[in-house]
């Protein structure tokens, strides 16, 4: 394996440092001493190329939370992050007696420190290193789609085990530019994670859904972890005695925070963007795909809250499910609005066009390319005829008793193999992990609400042509000659009350139990939803080895595609950098505001004023009362900002981010910590797939309203103490 740079990224990023527009990418660490003068110009004050080790400061200081973004901030191990990235922690340590959502959570010293929800871990990159070869090691061009997948994917799982033949680590190989590249990340994996500190939820999560992805927000969106390691300081299982982690690294934090236009960056995991996908693909997620599952996830949020009472214990299991089923179904509205409404498409079209002209133009890259775009398109059209099922069948999962039952009986099956050759998420180093999501079922389930979510998608599942259905479910539920106009409802409530009132899967004890069972355990088992995963096991089994092929069959297409639009950048001095895929990545740009539509102007900066403006004593602006005391009698301490005259609560930055930045730290020009990255406005959503510079902003916590918040609303003094503050 050799480090960090390929000769196609070299080549690559050669082009870009002189090319890159404004702020757009996400740039990966060893890219930025290509970038150096576009940084310099933006106001950075370090060297870029310190910013390229991982084990150094700054990056050293941030951390993945497998989904969320967070960093260290102080020498005992306390991490920063979002709110709503610490929220599923705060609702599985609430009960109805103790609801921390609404109450807020802080640990006046380590020992009233909460275990965080089971499963939960702090990812510390350490280092990364180029492995394509070794990943497409005895590919040819004669393999079958199927072949092609298990061969990248046995490949890739032998990088995993010898990387993790340290039990400290976490490794993962990841595919850049379509699987054009591949790296493997080793990430140190601390183990036990804890609550320190969150303030109410009238303050994490002011405005709630009406106000996400909106401008101006007065969101205090933010939350501490802690990590613990054993006693000789490394990683280990949740023990009372283990002692705070200390990091080589943390950020000072900077209390005099930004001015209007100052350099700011954000450091973090960013999730999955698309903005290389062909035009057909395009067409097809907005046009289907987005206005599909907005669809579904409205009808799960709205029986939700039909059945569970507001404050009630079944709502509290479920207010994790609802904020994330909530925060995509606006997000997906927003890409549909700004997809119809603007050029995007039009765009992608017209680069295809120009792309095919260009390919057609030359002898030689017609040779080389081939028919990349045409042959991707082919396969990707396949697929179709399925989707409509295979989105019912994603949306069942939010089933738990379902869910279980399928993962328990498919656990047993993958027991069977040789741990390399077992699924993704069976393996033996995943057990731990599958143990602690069986452990906190408990906490995330109502039989109630669980079984309308079965009864909600089989009815829109009998309303499929009977060429997509599942014969094994049609069975098993009596529906093989049902359909939307006969769908007999009354008798399927009727089975389901049994099913929920015979299985013992709602006992945590039982499955622990069936984690060492047999496949023939589960084929004699009278438990009903385990004798529907068995049942339906083979079925969904085709399913999947038909959705390996065409991802084998795309694993040979797109890299090509990619090589090719590359090149076409390229030679027409656009920018290049890779989608966004959950690796650690750098974005930069300034404080900024911006015009959303003709005749208004957002400033970047929002006040506590506006809270008490927005305040109607209701939830989601049900600020306080404490908090709006203060605010009135203008009690702000030493966090107010001249220039506004009052603390500021929220600001606008023109940084490229997407969903896995939530609770990055943003920092100023030397590095230091000046808020937490946690939202995007409106106009920037479909971001995801197509960067505007004139709308493209972040949404940013300002950290003059967390220590605000902290120091005179939640007296987390111990905690302001603990970090290292600068101005």
């Amino acid at each position: 394996m050799k480090k960090i740079v390929s000769s196609f990224i070299a080549a690559t990023l050669a082009f870009s440092a002189n090319t890159v527009l404004a702020d757009e990418g996400m740039w990966q660490p060893n890219q930025l001493p290509t970038i150096a003068k576009q940084l310099t110009k933006a106001g950075l004050k370090l060297n870029p190329n310190d910013l390229t080790d991982l084990t150094g400061f700054p990056m050293g200081a941030i951390v993945s939370l497998g989904g969320c973004t967070a960093s260290f901030v102080s020498d005992q191990g306390l991490v920063a992050t979002n709110h709503h990235c610490v929220y599923g922690s705060v609702q599985y340590n609430s009960t109805a007696d103790n609801n921390l959502l609404k109450n807020g959570f802080l640990a006046k010293s380590f020992n009233d420190e909460l275990p965080a929800t089971p499963g939960s871990r702090i990812y510390v990159t350490e280092e990364i290193n180029e492995v394509t070869k070794l990943v497409n090691a005895g590919l040819n061009d004669t393999m079958s789609g199927t072949e092609r997948y298990k061969a990248i994917d046995i490949n890739s799982k032998s990088l995993v085990a010898e990387c993790e033949n340290d039990d400290r680590y976490r490794c993962s190989v990841v595919n850049f530019h379509g699987g054009l590249e591949y790296y493997l990340f080793k990430q140190l994996t601390i183990r036990d994670v804890r609550l320190v500190h969150a303030p109410a939820s009238s303050i994490g999560k002011y405005g709630g859904d009406i106000d996400n992805w909106m401008w101006p927000r007065h969101t205090g969106d933010y939350g501490f972890y802690r990590a613990y390691v054993g006693k000789d300081g490394q990683p280990a299982d949740f023990h009372e005695d283990n002692i705070p982690y200390q990091p080589k690294h943390h950020l000072k934090v900077n209390k005099s925070s930004v001015d209007d236009g100052d350099y700011i960056m954000v450091l973090g995991y960013p999730g999955r963007t698309n903005r290389y996908r062909t035009a057909y693909e395009v067409e097809n997620q907005f046009t289907w795909v987005y206005p599909q599952a907005k669809a579904y996830r409205e009808e799960i949020i709205d029986l939700i809250h039909q059945h569970s009472a507001e404050g009630s214990e079944a709502r509290l299991k479920y207010e994790s499910t609802l904020a994330s089923l909530a925060n995509y179904a606006k997000n997906y509205g927003s890409m549909i609005h700004s997809f119809n409404k603007g050029s995007f498409f039009d765009r992608k079209q017209n680069l295809e066009r120009n792309l095919s002209t260009w390919l057609n133009s030359s002898d030689k890259r017609k040779a080389q390319y081939g028919e990349a775009l045409s042959g991707l398109n082919e396969l990707l059209k396949t697929d179709d005829a399925q989707q409509a099922r295979d989105l019912i069948l994603g949306y069942l999962r939010y089933s738990s008793m379902l869910t279980t039952a399928n993962r328990l009986h498919r656990l047993a099956v993958e027991k069977q193999k040789p741990n390399l050759e077992r699924e993704s998420g069976y393996q033996e180093r995943d057990i731990a992990r599958f143990e602690q999501r069986m452990k906190a079922v408990d906490r995330r389930y109502d039989a109630d609400i669980d079984q309308e979510i079965i009864v909600a998608m089989l009815r829109h599942y009998v309303a499929l042509p009977k060429a997509e259905r599942v014969s094994s479910i049609d069975k098993f539920f009596a529906l093989a000659g049902s359909t939307a106009k006969n769908f007999d409802e009354k008798k399927l409530r009727k089975q389901l009350v049994n099913m929920y009132k015979q299985t013992k899967l709602n006992s945590l004890e039982q499955r622990l139990a069936l984690m060492d069972k047999k496949v023939t355990d589960f084929e004699s088992s009278n438990d009903p939803f385990i004798q529907l995963a068995v049942a339906s096991f083979e079925e969904r089994k085709a399913i999947e080895d038909k959705s390996n092929e065409l991802a084998g069959n795309i694993q040979a297409y797109r890299p090509q595609y990619m090589a090719a639009l590359i090149a076409y950048f390229n030679d027409n001095n656009l920018p290049v950098y890779a989608d966004a895929n959950s690796t650690l990545r750098i974005t930069y740009g300034n404080v900024k505001g911006y015009s959303p539509q003709d005749g208004l102007t957002a400033t970047p900066y929002t006040t506590l004023e506006g809270i008490v403006a927005k305040d109607t004593g209701v939830a989601p602006f049900d600020a306080p009362k404490k908090q709006l005391e203060l605010i009135k009698s203008k009690q702000y301490g030493e966090y107010a900002k001249a220039a506004i005259g009052s603390v500021p609560v929220n600001y606008l930055g023109t940084l490229d981010i997407t969903g896995g930045n939530s609770g990055s730290p943003t920092l100023n020009d030397k590095a230091e910590f000046v808020g937490l990255v946690f939202d995007g406005v409106y106009e920037s959503i479909i971001g995801d797939w197509d960067y505007d510079t004139k709308l493209n902003r972040s949404i940013h916590v300002d950290i003059r309203y967390m220590l605000w918040v902290m120091e005179h609303v939640d007296g987390a003094t111990n905690l302001i103490e603990e970090m290292d503050i600068v101005e």
